[in-house]
């Protein structure tokens, strides 16, 4: 399904077919690249499963037949159902269409995830949800109790910085190696960003005025997931980080455009920018090169790996959450109390 087939928003029947057009860019401008993404696979998933099941397209509004119909193919596990259950055979269909990977019961937040992008598309075309229906946000209510599940770690283990010093060793001088050495210092050392904030730095984003007196370079991030556009506040990298970025940005001769950028064979930079997927190979083949299983920790690692480590060296969590962005003290503290909880006398009792 293309991309533009996400719902357009509800527009006035006396709007011009100009402005009906600027209305919708509007709105595409206004949500955020991984939301519209989300929205499109979300779309994508939704629209085959309700043909997979009823034979149909869907509908706007949407009946709460089908609506509870959804929530309960996606509140069980279909891997013990009978093979002739309808369930079972509509999961089949998106399996073999590659838009589900088992007949196992799908997380409780994919399922969330899903029936709020159904219930924005709603919105956009200021309709009512069936999932607001009391009797189906109960039913969701009871679905999401019924497949609680401890809460996986984004990454397998935190980069602390003995990792991160394992894999800054593998970095050589050659501009791929460099590349690879200012990503990993620049996402670690400013607070632990995430892979598609480090994707989308541009060069202009770097401001390189206090490097010569003060070892300083500061980094202005357009937006995060925690941050509206324009009110992400300014980030700064020291020593070795700022030194390794300056270092990059020299080498590949980077005046204008993406910061970090795919490297070719002949070790030469491309002009397009390096994709969230491609930060993940980095620390991937990084971890491979360090010695370590290339599954021991994830991008987000360096984010869990900045918290934990900034935890172990003992710095106040506020301070490293002006780093991290993290609006949730809750959420930042869980770094904190599991490194804590070794240093409790209460852990002693026995003892």
């Amino acid at each position: 399904m293309e991309p533009s087939a996400i719902p357009r928003p509800a527009l006035p029947a006396a709007l011009s077919q100009a402005d009906e057009a600027a209305l919708t860019d509007l709105y595409r401008r206004g949500t955020p690249a991984n939301t519209l993404r989300a929205y499109e696979r979300d779309l994508v998933y939704i629209a085959a499963w309700k043909t997979a099941a009823f034979g149909s397209a869907l509908a706007w509004p949407e009946s709460e037949a089908v609506a509870l119909r959804f929530l309960l193919d996606h509140a069980r596990d279909l891997a013990v159902a009978e093979p002739e259950d309808p369930a079972v055979q509509v999961a089949q269909r998106l399996i073999q269409a590659g838009l589900r990977r088992s007949l196992a019961c799908p997380a409780p937040a994919t399922l969330d995830r899903r029936i709020a992008s159904w219930r924005a598309f709603h919105r956009m075309r200021n309709l009512a949800s069936p999932f607001e229906a009391p009797g189906i946000a109960q039913a969701r209510a009871k679905a999401r109790r019924a497949a609680a599940r401890p809460p996986a770690p984004k990454s397998a283990n935190p980069i602390t910085r003995p990792v991160l010093e394992q894999m800054l060793a593998s970095c050589d001088a050659s501009l791929r190696g460099r590349r690879d050495r200012a990503l990993l210092m620049l996402g670690w050392a400013s607070g632990g960003r995430r892979r598609s904030e480090i994707a989308g730095l541009m060069r202009a984003d770097v401001t390189l005025d206090d490097f010569q007196t003060d070892r300083l370079v500061w980094l202005q991030l357009v937006e995060t997931k925690t941050t509206l556009k324009g009110k992400t506040p300014k980030l700064v990298l020291k020593g070795r980080a700022a030194a390794a970025l300056v270092d990059w940005i020299a080498a590949a001769g980077i005046e204008d455009g993406p910061l970090f950028r795919p490297i070719s064979r002949a070790d030469r930079p491309l002009p397009r920018r390096l994709s969230p997927d491609g930060v993940a190979q980095i620390v991937k083949r990084r971890l491979t090169l360090a010695g370590l299983p290339a599954d021991h920790a994830s991008p987000h690692g360096l984010r869990s790996g900045f918290l934990t480590q900034a935890a172990l060296d003992g710095a106040p969590i506020q301070a490293a959450m002006r780093l991290s962005l993290h609006r949730s003290l809750a959420q930042a503290q869980r770094y904190y109390d599991d490194v804590e909880i070794t240093g409790n006398p209460a852990t002693n009792l026995l003892d």
